[in-house]
Order: C-alpha cells, then sequence, then structure tokens
C-alpha cells in the first residue's frame, strides 16, 4: 500500500506552528486583539477603569490647583481670574513669624517618630515570630490590631483626659519623678512624648501584618542549616531573619522618609492649644488654619507644595542610597 505525500508546505507550516507553540509558553501565538481581550476579561477591565477612575477625579485633576500656589486666590474669580503673585506666597511664608518653629516641631516630631514607630513593629513582628502557641499568638495579634480602628477622636480625647493634672497618666508621672501632677500637653518633652507613643500604641499592630508577611516568606532551610552550623536564634535572627525581610525593610523606610515632614495635623489638632502653640505647632497645622480658618488659599497652597516637594526630595534620596548600600530600592 503506496503512502500518500504530505501536502507541500505542510512539514515547514508544522515547523513554524510547533515555534509559536513553545515561544508562546504552550500556546499557540495569536494576533493581539485589544477589543477580543476586552470582551473575554471583561470584569478585569471594569476593575482596572474604577482604579484609573479614582486616581485620575481624586489626584491628578487636584493637581490644578496648585496654580493657587502662585495667585492671590479668590474662589469667585476662580483659577483663570485671580491675580498672579508669583513666588510672593512663598516669600511670606519664608520671612513669616512663625517659620522657625514650624520647621523645628515638624522636623523634631517627624524625627522621633521615625526613630521610635519604624522599628517598632518589625521588633513587634521578629517577637510574634518566635511564639509557638497559636492561640496565645492569635490573642496578642488581635488585640495589638485593635487600637488601629478606634476613631483618633475618641483616641486623643483619652490621651487629654488622662495626661491633664490629676489625670491617670499625670499621677503616676508625678509619683515616680517625686513631683505634683501636671499637665503634660503644656509641655514641649512630654508632648512629644506622648503623640509619639500614641502613634506608637495605635499602630504598632496593624504596622506588623507586613512584615509577618514577609517573615512567612523566609526559607525555613535556612534556618535548619544556621541551626547545623551552631547558631542560635539570636544569630539566626541577624544573619536569617533580618536579611530575609531586608527588601521589605528598605521598601517601607523609603516611604517613611518621604512622609516625615508630612507630621498628621488631625492628632495634633485633637491635642494642643493656645499653651501649647510653641512646640506642637506644624506645618501641616499651619495649612489648615491658614486655608480654612483665614480663607488665604493661596499661602496654604504654598506651604502645601512646600511640604509636597521637600517629602519628594527625601524620598528620591533615600531611595537612591538604599540603593547603593543594600542594593534594594523602590524603583
Amino acid at each position: 500500500m503506496k503512502m500518500k505525500k504530505a501536502p507541500k508546505g505542510s512539514v515547514k507550516n508544522m515547523n513554524r506552528d510547533l515555534k509559536g507553540y513553545w515561544q508562546g509558553g504552550g500556546i499557540r501565538a495569536v494576533p493581539h486583539n485589544l477589543l477580543l481581550d476586552i470582551r473575554r476579561n471583561k470584569v478585569i477591565y471594569i476593575c482596572l477603569f474604577c482604579i484609573l477612575a479614582f486616581f485620575i477625579i481624586f489626584n491628578y485633576i487636584p493637581m490644578a490647583g496648585l496654580l493657587m500656589a502662585f495667585e492671590d486666590f479668590s474662589p469667585v474669580k476662580g483659577f483663570f481670574g485671580s491675580k498672579w503673585v508669583g513666588l510672593e506666597n512663598f516669600i511670606t511664608f519664608f520671612k513669616g513669624p512663625f517659620i522657625g518653629r514650624l520647621l523645628r516641631n515638624t522636623i523634631v516630631i517627624g524625627v522621633l517618630d521615625l526613630v521610635v514607630n519604624f522599628p517598632a513593629p518589625i521588633i513587634f513582628a521578629l517577637i510574634l515570630n518566635e511564639i509557638t502557641r497559636k492561640k496565645f499568638k492569635k490573642v496578642i495579634q488581635t488585640l495589638s490590631y485593635m487600637p488601629y480602628f478606634v476613631s483618633a477622636v475618641v483616641v486623643c480625647g483619652l490621651v487629654v483626659n488622662f495626661t491633664e493634672a490629676g489625670g491617670v497618666i499625670s499621677n503616676m508621672v508625678a509619683a515616680l519623678s517625686g513631683g505634683t501632677p501636671m499637665n503634660l500637653l503644656t509641655e514641649s518633652n512630654s508632648f512629644w512624648l506622648v503623640y509619639v507613643l500614641q502613634n506608637m500604641w495605635q499602630g504598632l499592630g496593624y504596622g506588623s501584618i507586613i512584615y509577618l508577611a514577609a517573615l512567612s516568606s523566609v526559607d525555613q532551610e535556612l534556618y535548619e542549616a544556621a541551626y547545623c552550623d551552631g547558631a542560635g536564634r539570636w544569630k539566626q535572627t541577624l544573619h536569617v531573619t533580618l536579611p530575609g525581610i531586608l527588601p521589605t525593610i528598605v521598601l517601607m523606610l523609603i516611604m517613611r522618609m518621604g512622609a516625615v515632614f508630612s507630621v498628621g495635623a488631625d492628632k495634633i489638632l485633637l491635642l494642643y492649644s493656645p499653651a501649647n502653640y510653641e512646640f506642637a505647632d506644624v506645618i501641616n497645622t499651619y495649612i489648615y488654619r491658614m486655608g480654612l480658618q483665614q480663607f488665604d488659599y493661596g499661602l496654604s497652597t504654598a506651604v502645601g507644595l512646600f511640604n509636597s516637594i521637600i517629602g519628594t526630595i527625601m524620598l528620591l534620596t533615600t531611595n537612591k542610597i538604599c540603593k547603593k548600600v543594600t542594593g534594594s530600592s523602590m524603583f
């Protein structure tokens, strides 16, 4: 029985199809068709559109308001009708009587918060990672997460009551120091410490979540190898755990450095009073007063733009330093 000859060019076509099959990762390559892809993945594209619309509406379109920083802005005249003043708003801010205390308080509070509250979630996550009893570990995690979901108004109200003269914390401090109870929010050192510790109490557990996730991805064989080499728990932490989560730590540090100057105005507004303006007033509270109380929108926008530029510079600088030192960076 004679075998039929294969059609001319069929072997060539088969080789081409096999080549497309392997290059496509097991799926034969097909021409790109955006409309067809949208029809097949409608839900994904709808979600993508919603996310893009959110960022465009609430993050990019409002950036047109930066024009107010260079204008004597009037809501009645609008962006294009207000008088253009150039850098006058920036000059007014830098020559103002509050520039010294604003920069000092913002830097001190921001740096203290960074030094204390950046490593705190890392240490807490390392401690939780060493707990072997699952039920006890879950209880600790739940208790540490709960303060994050408490309203800042409630938290600051409790802090004010506890730290005023005769309050629980004020009495404890007086008993330990041998002095008389006093309002801790009226002293610079105690106000800064109360603010930082309040942030720690509220954000410690929630901030440790990302580090716990990073710890779960560390290869367990590395611990076994370190144990066989005679390394104890402390050396395993130094030589296995910390290097394993170093990229996560670097990423969070870069993001945190970009927000050092963005000291939250909400909690400070709830804690400060005319008695502690000198050491509690920061750039964001000044923006609030100028914009929403004195209706000087041009000056408040200029100060906010200055604050954002400083934050961006710090973020880029930290990113470059981390990239050279550790090899890990955000971009």
